[in-house]
């Protein structure tokens, strides 16, 4: 396979970053996974210009980014609706479609979610780093150059031409997410949540929490109600490791959910964010409001067999066209 040259950044917007699913198993040594904040747009992204899951794409948060394609490329857009355009024509999202040469494809805001996707045919061509693509803006490494994208910037894809044929594959409508605003994120109670009163636990549970412009790919930080632990407990703990989705409750009772930049914290975790509802945290704007309710673990189990289902049945579905267009070519 040949790498081209395939885009050019025209301007990064807010920030652009090069994404995968993550690096794992690395913790030990203080490398958190990094890895797209909406994994399941990722992953829907590739399987529309037919990549594998894991491919890298670029995350863009909320708007200004402006790129130019090189070359014919396979695009499709997922996540945050920021309103894509190519040159001044609106782009259809959760769709692949080609971006023709010198054709500019350009994000002027958010009408809802936070963080849009764009997976090229053939993928971003750059080095992995401990098994992944994904840029560690913390620790400089990954991605392009270990920083946020910058105008000039261009990027490579594995032969792209051969991934044309893939154009106009759409997403089932019916299985897009829609990004509110106002949350409701699905937790389970724990590991530490025996070290809050029960008041406490029913403020979590009760109160509407403000997202933070504090906010960032580290943790999303929330204002409301304080959440109180038991008198004799002290406020933090000895550090120990996190997981994307825990719950920290630092001294001063305001809750913070831990995204993908951050490995080990010594405040005590609440509840856990549901696997299912991991990928909505991406899309989590500064402003808006989370409500959080629990939920038994198989009930968490169930709600993931279904993300799970949806994205096989689309695999399914497109594996099925695919083999029909190979019969037809003689």
């Amino acid at each position: 396979m040949a790498a081209v040259e395939s885009i050019e950044i025209l301007s990064p917007g807010l920030q652009t970053t090069v994404q995968d699913l993550g690096r794992f198993g690395f913790g030990r040594y203080g490398v958190a996974p990094s890895g797209a904040l909406d994994s399941f747009a990722l992953r829907i992204g590739n399987l529309l210009v037919d990549n594998p899951e894991n491919q890298a794409c670029l995350e863009t948060t909320l708007l200004g980014l402006r790129i130019k394609a090189l070359t014919d490329v396979l695009i499709a857009v997922t996540g945050a609706n920021l309103q894509p355009r190519v040159d001044k024509r609106p782009l259809e999202m959760w769709c692949s479609h080609i971006l023709n040469k010198g054709e500019i494809l350009s994000f002027s805001g958010p009408s809802s979610g936070c963080r849009s996707y764009i997976a090229l045919g053939g993928g971003i061509d750059i080095p992995p780093v401990l098994g992944s693509k994904s840029t560690s803006l913390p620790s400089g490494f990954g991605g392009f150059q270990g920083i946020a994208l910058e105008a000039g910037a261009i990027l490579f894809s594995d032969s792209p031409q051969a991934k044309l044929v893939a154009s106009h594959r759409k997403f089932e409508p019916k299985w897009i997410p829609t990004y509110p605003g106002k949350w409701i994120v699905r937790v389970i109670w724990g590991p530490q949540d025996d070290d809050f009163t029960e008041g406490g636990r029913q403020t979590f549970l009760k109160s509407s929490y403000k997202v933070s412009s504090e906010s960032d790919r580290t943790g999303i930080r929330l204002d409301g109600p304080l959440i109180q632990r038991k008198a004799d407990i002290p406020e933090s703990i000895i550090s120990e490791g996190l997981i994307s989705g825990s719950i920290q409750v630092p001294g001063d009772g305001k809750p913070i959910i831990i995204l993908g930049e951050t490995v080990s914290g010594g405040y005590r975790k609440i509840a856990t964010v549901i696997s299912a509802d991991l990928p909505l945290l991406g899309q989590i704007r500064p402003g808006d409001e989370i409500h959080f309710i629990s939920i038994s673990v198989d009930e968490a189990i169930k709600a993931l067999r279904k993300m799970e289902i949806r994205i096989k049945h689309f695999k399914e579905r497109l594996s099925d066209k695919a083999s029909k267009r190979e019969k037809i070519i003689p």
